[in-house]
């Protein structure tokens, strides 16, 4: 004959909730982590496309580019032919330069090449 004492019974019900509470939570944390994450990538890529634009044709090519890429431009530099532009995409937010520059292995005249270099 097996006796429990009365005191065990529905145990598991809280346990169980309890990991539920922490799995739950977890699963909210990776999510945001994940979001996060991606933001950064987007916000690279815009700025990235906005510094190439901007350096070839100017802060309103850099602004449209930021935008078609799912960024808004913040700041954007222009000196002496290099540009460094500053984008943000949801929380995340990126810079980045290019800068117009002659391809020395082309002909003189030729057109010119945009470098793009991350900060």
């Amino acid at each position: 004959m097996n006796v429990r004492g009365r005191g065990d019974d529905g145990q598991a019900v809280p346990l169980v909730g309890g990991i539920m509470a922490v799995a739950v939570v977890l699963l909210l944390a990776v999510g945001e982590l994940g979001r996060t994450a991606a933001d950064g990538a987007r916000a690279r890529t815009a700025a990235d496309a906005a510094a190439l634009a901007g350096a070839a044709e100017g802060r309103a090519a850099a602004a449209e580019l930021a935008a078609e890429n799912g960024g808004t431009l913040v700041s954007y530099a222009a000196d002496q032919g290099a540009v460094r532009v500053t984008v943000s995409v949801g929380r995340a937010s990126a810079t980045a330069r290019a800068a117009l520059v002659a391809d020395e292995r082309e002909p003189s005249g030729s057109t010119t090449v945009t470098r793009l270099a991350r900060s």
